[in-house]
């Protein structure tokens, strides 16, 4: 087998037995194609045992003098040592190219995020059309602010889902793992809303979906990063306006309100605490500024 076919095994593997996303694998298979174009321009070559330190470290240095990111070129070189560990598991190779290769440091940013006034503006001031545009934008807004969920977790969103007799809704996240975000009574009463007009103007729509397009199809990620993009354009002037955005904002809000961390990474889902202390950082460098404002010798 030559290095596209072995690709195309740990894609496999990535999809059938990790359950990795559309979009992770997508990314994956984007560096690993655009590698094994690059071995194949430079060194004629399409075969595993061949690859070696020097070739990649050759092919990082080629996209840091196009002005590649650091973030996007250590995405790149986590691509490939996923691969090569996998290789090295299935005895296609007896050592890793990658075991020398050493990632570019990256800039530690704290997550952006809207403010709390800004998130009252949107629902309370800002007019949604009577559409069924406008009601399922509303929806899908409160449902990223008020439960933190990513955005592939909106869209694939179920009406079964919702139990409104416990007041919470249950999401699958990354890698299939299910977790149960409670939600205020004013959301639920939404969603419940929400179904049983969709059920009364879409035979077509029927349980499974719980956010629809006009037409009854699900929503789309392009569709719902434009209708967040268009609403937070209108109340903030941050530079992302994203649907992670909205789940920075969750997580910020909770964190300088007190909430527990361990609580905080539970609701986001996270698998490790690390990824959810970034918002504790959030809430002293919020303090510092109240500092830096407030006290006279600051």
């Amino acid at each position: 087998m030559n290095f596209d076919q072995y690709i195309q095994q740990f894609l496999d593997y990535l999809k059938f037995q990790k359950h990795y996303s559309g979009h992770t694998l997508l990314s994956y298979e984007n560096d690993l194609r655009a590698f094994a174009a690059y071995l194949q321009e430079q060194y004629e070559t399409d075969q595993v045992a061949t690859i070696r330190a020097p070739m990649v470290r050759s092919w990082l240095a080629g996209m840091k003098e196009k002005g590649y990111t650091a973030k996007s070129i250590n995405r790149k070189i986590s691509s490939l040592k996923s691969m090569f560990k996998y290789l090295l598991r299935k005895e296609v190779v007896a050592t890793s190219p990658m075991a020398g290769i050493v990632a570019p440091k990256i800039e530690k940013r704290l997550p952006q995020f809207v403010e709390q006034d800004q998130i009252q503006t949107l629902f309370q001031h800002v007019e949604f059309p009577a559409d069924w545009k406008g009601k399922t934008d509303r929806l899908l807004l409160q449902l990223l602010y008020e439960t933190g969920m990513r955005q592939s977790e909106l869209i694939g969103l179920k009406e079964r889902n919702v139990d409104a007799y416990q007041s919470q809704i249950k999401v699958l996240g990354k890698g299939s793992k299910e977790r149960i975000i409670p939600v205020q009574q004013e959301l639920m009463q939404a969603m419940q809303f929400y179904i049983k007009e969709k059920r009364m103007q879409m035979a077509d729509a029927g349980g499974e979906n719980l956010l629809v397009k006009a037409d009854g199809g699900p929503l789309t990620p392009s569709g719902v990063y434009q209708t967040v993009r268009k609403y937070l354009s209108l109340i903030t002037t941050i530079d992302k306006k994203s649907p992670h955005i909205l789940r920075h904002s969750f997580a910020t809000h909770l964190s300088n309100e007190g909430a527990d961390i361990n609580a905080v990474k539970e609701l986001l889902g996270h698998s490790s605490l690390a990824a959810t202390q970034v918002y504790t950082h959030t809430n002293i460098e919020k303090l510092k500024e109240v500092y830096r404002k407030a006290h006279p010798k600051a």
